[in-house]
């Protein structure tokens, strides 16, 4: 058999091996890697390349090779969860290159850091200035956590005590003009609200490139032709302008009227749709 069949077949087998055991070995083999999963990554690699190439090695060994490997990294990852001692000494540990608006010299020349790669990281988390870090730890996976001084933090809605609504996932219900009926009805909706939904966009359902539901029930669209306009969801901001525009009414016709018994009446309703506004007002403000 000529040597380039053997090269196909070789490929096509590690190809599929390797896809198996970087399925086994988890997500973690393509996102940060420890230093451990990196040379065991590397590796694998090498040992796929040197057998599929390599026509007179025999594929079973590095099939073999491969799956001991593979093996190995599962171990490594078993202790380390069982163990921290083993973690830190496979994985390594947090370093504080940032302390109190100060940086710790010692620590980022034991990391081998200069101050402008330090720089470039703070500058990918929007910092431009050291004194405006509270504490920032240089991670063993080479990534940079920092927390900003509170006084140079964004306010949050829990800083002014404002409630705020939960939201959940959004759920895709059409995707490429095909409906999803497993997420539509995750949903809370069916075919009929969605096409009525859609009727009111002006669309129809083959132009539909992309469409999800959020947490509240409202339908955004996003249509093959860029060119062409869709209303925005405006559900939310409606109800509530119609509810503080009824309470209005209610407290104009208590004054308006005569009737002391009427006048209490709005009066009263007033008051209850106002507390009823206050309550809705996080989870229907556009």
């Amino acid at each position: 058999m000529p040597g380039w069949i053997h090269i196909i077949i070789r490929s096509i087998i590690f190809l599929l091996i390797l896809l198996i055991t970087t399925k086994i070995l988890g997500k973690k083999q393509i996102s940060e890697l420890s230093f451990f999963e990196y040379v065991s990554g590397i590796t694998i690699g090498s040992i796929a390349g040197e057998v599929i190439t390599g026509l007179e090695s025999n594929p079973y060994h590095g099939a073999l090779a491969i799956v001991m490997f593979g093996l190995v990294t599962l171990l490594v990852d078993f202790l380390s969860l069982k163990s921290k001692t083993f973690r830190d000494v496979v994985e390594g540990r947090g370093t504080v290159i940032i302390k109190d608006g100060k940086i710790l010299e010692e620590n980022l020349k034991k990391e081998k850091y200069t101050l402008d790669e330090i720089s470039a990281l703070l500058r990918q988390k929007d910092i431009f200035r050291v004194a405006d870090v509270e504490f920032a730890v240089l991670e063993p996976r080479g990534n940079l956590s920092a927390l900003l001084k509170k006084e140079n933090r964004p306010l949050t809605p829990k800083d002014l005590q404002i409630k705020t609504a939960n939201e959940k996932e959004p759920q895709t219900i059409i995707m490429d003009g095909s409906i999803l009926d497993e997420a539509l009805r995750s949903s809370g909706k069916n075919r009929g609200w969605l096409q009525l939904e859609l009727e009111k966009l002006g669309v129809t359902l083959e132009n539909v490139f992309l469409a999800q539901v959020d947490s509240y029930g409202e339908l955004t669209v996003d249509i093959y032709d860029d060119k062409l306009k869709i209303p925005s969801a405006n559900v939310r901001p409606l109800l509530l302008a119609t509810l503080k525009k009824t309470q209005a009414d209610l407290e104009i016709f208590s004054l308006q009227t005569e009737c002391d018994k009427s006048k209490a009446m709005f009066k009263k309703n007033a008051t209850l749709l106002k507390g009823v506004i206050d309550k809705l007002n996080p989870y229907l403000r556009g």
